[in-house]
């Protein structure tokens, strides 16, 4: 792999430099060119040389932070120092050709370095210590002087001072050797106490190798001047060129990215054996020289004292620190075996309670251990179970099943396995289990099969239970819409489209035993409806409740709608007995609707089609049966279309109404006219309101249309100039939806106050159905209106069997006599005698008749002759437009009256 760039350089750089060195040292050695050429080339060698370390140390300071960068800008400044020195000695000796003096400008710039390099070494970042640790570094950096010490007086110090020099002379040449123990002994400390995550602990390792060259260098020019005489350009000068060529070459070296730890350090081993090092030399000097020289003086046993002294302090330090370090393991280890112990107590605490009986089982099944819990759950003593075989005691039913459990986790470690099997409670009961197997066998905390066993006998019967009640109507105990659908699908998956057909079924006439009777009574009534359709159909067939009066059958065969008739035809036949509910009998039929699988596409579409045909069959008056047809789903798509066009109809005011005028039959005269709404349909022209009236109750959309037909009904009969000219009445037919819906009265109260209409003027008419709907509260509606002075007339009298009933009770003025009365008039005398019956009722109840649909001139007389009080119909004047009635209005109906 060729290398990058990056790596290229500090190896260049470091052959660039032995290269130099090598050469440097071939010319101090061999003396080339003779003294004076070798001295020349010596200074400006080391000039060059501090110049590129101190630059190179300037490079690396910027690129630093903190501390790191003030380590190397203090290092720099002092190989500019040496510099100074090195500068000043090369220009006495070679340019000026003098020799140097001593002491001199050259000996401040070299001993002027040493303060700054040991500086700039203790302010090295270091790991926190301990207490121990921090004084035994101290013990042992005295113990590195004092051995550097000794060594140095030995070999330097004591010859220099026997030569007798003092003052400055001997001060600066005692300085050499001192700055070497000095530069040593802080190389030594801060080697020994570096941080092994320090991004520059490698730089820093050559820097403290360059200063040890150095000091020795410096030890030496202080030996050789002592015993001999110093000349420049010799083989001692090359040590300081290594000195600082080591220093380039740490500027250059390139730092590390290390994950930093936070909290003290370890001790290393070096650090440890470091101090004995210099001891072991200073040891070997001492004992050389004694036997060399046969005496000692005070200063070299006073150092060996303060050696021993200091020895003794560091054994005596580490012991300390070692019993530091042996109570702070036994803490520790103490603190782990309490949070081990906790955590086993919990473990086998949360074991104990659990829900769940935890088993630790052989590969034969056989129990080796079993949690106390397994009492609880399941009501057996754990030392019961011990030493047997689960297969074995857990019975016929369960032990095979767990037998091919155990076989299937035992093909792998760690497989696991979930199973449900009855177990036997200890009180006899048989309870169902979920119990999960797990192989950890070859776990050497476990070393078996882990078997974790709970009891879910409730939670399944809950379950059934809420699924039951999911799928099943709750007052019947028949299957819900839900269960329905989803047999439905089966069948149709199962059979084919062709063999399945459905029924829809609605109760006629329910609601009204609901309103009269009370929900109790409907419900028992629909309990024994639910057991007669179950005797009806076939074996095999679904019946279902979809919720109120409405009821389904799937029936599935090879002639599914010939048998599907068939059912439709029991059905209907064992509702025709009467029901008893209470002390009543009730009359109850349906309307069916019959679909078949093979004309829908789906399921969705087959359950539309029977519900279209059930409407239908409603529709046609009820208690019968209505199969699908295609054209049912067109006509309900015109209706929703006719809804829809319906809405926007009211948003556009496409809607008008027509006046039909009320003729008083005495004088001839109109006395007012009834308001009936006509749609212009923009694409369809107009639409009878047979056609869309229905759809506008179904959908609530009467609610609005009705509060516009009021609106505009009472605005034109004021613009007629009812309450000022003459009093002309104006009827507006309500329907039960706008009973159901908000307050009518004080719908009817906003738009007399609107429009200004006089209310004793205002006529509402309304069906018999708003009487048999929620009686009590449209019973309140009615009075509140009658409050008001609104005139309250029921429409199409005489229709329904339940309109004598309620005459008395509520506040009705006019009574309208049905057309299907008037039509038979002239004829059979019968039919007049009903019609005279009507009229007389309403005169002994103090209210007015008005008959409806007269068609000609005969009717018009018996009704005369009856003394009806008003009459309408085609023979006096269709529904017209507001300015045609307003025409009639003026000219009337006289030539007609008589």
């Amino acid at each position: 792999m060729p290398e990058s760039a990056a790596t290229r350089r500090p190896r260049a750089l470091v052959a660039l430099v032995a290269v130099l060195v090598a050469a440097f040292g071939i010319c101090m050695v061999t003396g080339w060119g003779g003294a004076t050429v070798s001295s020349a080339v010596s200074g400006a060698g080391t000039v060059a040389m501090t110049v590129a370390a101190g630059i190179a140390c300037l490079v690396r300071a910027r690129g630093c932070r903190g501390r790191d960068r003030t380590v190397w800008a203090v290092l720099a400044a002092g190989c500019f120092v040496y510099t100074f020195g090195e500068s000043a000695w090369a220009s006495i000796e070679t340019i000026h050709g003098r020799e140097v003096p001593f002491p001199g400008l050259p000996d401040a710039g070299y001993l002027g370095m040493v303060p700054l390099a040991a500086l700039a070494l203790l302010l090295v970042p270091t790991p926190r210590q301990p207490a121990p640790q921090r004084l035994r570094t101290v013990v042992d950096a005295a113990m590195i002087a004092s051995s550097l010490l000794l060594i140095s007086w030995l070999l330097v110090l004591d010859p220099m001072l026997d030569e007798g020099a003092a003052g400055l002379t001997r001060a600066v040449s005692l300085g050499y050797p001192l700055s070497g123990v000095v530069l040593v002994t802080v190389v030594l400390h801060t080697l020994a106490v570096l941080r092994r995550d320090n991004p520059h602990a490698g730089a820093l390792t050559v820097v403290g190798v360059g200063m040890v060259v150095l000091g020795v260098s410096d030890s030496a020019y202080a030996y050789i001047s002592v015993h001999h005489s110093y000349t420049s350009g010799g083989l001692l000068d090359t040590g300081w060129f290594v000195a600082f060529a080591l220093v380039l070459l740490a500027a250059r070296h390139p730092a590390k990215a290390v994950a930093v730890v936070d909290g003290p350090a370890e001790p290393r081993a070096f650090a440890l054996l470091v101090p004995y090092v210099p001891i072991l030399l200073a040891v070997i000097c001492s004992v050389t020289f004694s036997a060399v020289t046969g005496h000692t003086d005070a200063f070299h046993a006073t150092c060996r004292a303060v050696l021993i002294l200091l020895v003794v302090s560091r054994q005596l330090l580490t012991l300390l620190e070692n019993r530091h370090l042996t109570r702070g393991l036994e803490a520790r280890v103490a603190e782990r075996t309490a949070e081990l112990q906790a955590r086993e107590l919990r473990f086998r605490a949360l074991v104990q309670q659990s829900s769940e009986s935890v088993a630790i089982a052989d590969a034969d099944s056989t129990l080796r251990y079993q949690s106390d819990s397994v009492e609880r759950v399941f009501g057996w003593p754990a030392r019961m179970l011990l030493g047997h075989r689960l297969v074995e005691i857990t019975g016929r039913r369960a032990g095979p099943r767990i037998a091919a459990a155990i076989d299937a986790v035992l093909a792998g470690p760690e497989r696991v396995t979930v199973l449900e099997v009855p177990l036997r409670h200890q009180d006899g009961q048989v309870r169902l289990a979920e119990m999960t197997i797990t192989n950890l066998l070859d776990d050497p905390a476990v070393g078996g099969l882990v078997l974790n066993t709970r009891d879910v006998h409730d939670a399944k019967e809950l379950q059934e239970r809420l699924m039951h009640e999911a799928y099943h109507d709750g007052l019947t105990g028949l299957p819900s819409r839900a269960l329905f659908r989803e047999r439905l699908v089966e069948a149709v998956e199962g059979t084919g489209t062709d063999d399945v057909a459905i029924l829809f079924l609605d109760l006629d006439g329910f609601k009204e035993v609901n309103d009269s009777l009370g929900h109790a009574a409907g419900d028992l009534l629909l309990c024994q409806v639910a057991e007669r359709l179950q005797a009806a159909v076939r074996e095999g067939d679904t019946v279902a409740r979809f919720g109120g009066d409405e009821f389904g059958v799937i029936v599935e065969s090879l002639a599914a709608r010939a048998d599907a008739e068939a059912v439709a035809g029991r059905i209907a036949a064992a509702l025709e007995a009467p029901f008893r509910v209470g002390e009543r009998e009730l009359p109850v039929a349906a309307s069916i609707g019959l679909a078949c699988a093979a004309d829908a596409e789906d399921v969705d579409q087959l359950q539309r089609n029977a519900d279209l045909a059930m409407y239908r069959a409603k529709s046609g008056g009820g208690n019968g049966l209505a199969a699908y047809d295609p054209a049912m789903l067109s006509g309900l798509v015109r209706r929703l279309e006719l809804e829809a066009d319906l809405r926007t109809a009211l948003a556009r005011e496409e809607l008008v109404l027509h006046y039909q005028p009320t003729v008083d039959l005495r004088t001839g005269e109109i006395t007012g006219f009834e308001a009936l709404v006509r749609w212009h349909h923009p694409t369809r022209g107009m639409i009878s309101p047979l056609d869309f009236i229905g759809a506008a109750e179904a959908t609530g959309l009467i609610v609005p249309l009705g509060r516009w037909v009021l609106r505009e009904a009472c605005r034109q009969a004021v613009a007629w100039g009812a309450g000022s000219t003459r009093p002309l009445k104006m009827a507006v037919n309500v329907s039960v939806r706008q009973f159901e819906h908000g307050d009518l009265a004080a719908t009817v109260a906003e738009v007399v106050a609107e429009t200004g209409m006089p209310v004793g003027q205002l006529c509402l008419e309304m069906t018999e159905s708003v009487l048999l709907t929620d009686t009590e509260e449209n019973l309140a509606q009615l009075q509140r209106l009658k409050a008001l002075g609104v005139t309250l007339a029921m429409d199409d009298f005489g229709t329904g069997y339940s309109s004598l009933a309620y005459l008395r009770r509520f506040p009705m003025d006019t009574l309208k006599i049905d057309r299907s009365f008037v039509d038979r008039l002239g004829g059979d005398r019968e039919d007049e005698a009903l019609v005279r019956t009507i009229v007389r009722l309403g005169q002994s109840l103090g209210m007015t008749t008005v008959a409806e649909g007269i068609e000609d001139s005969e009717q018009l007389a018996v009704l005369q002759e009856l003394r009806c009080d008003y009459a309408q119909g085609f023979y006096l004047s269709r529904p017209l437009p507001a300015d045609e009635a307003g025409r009639v209005l003026v000219e009337g109906f006289a030539a007609k009256m008589h």
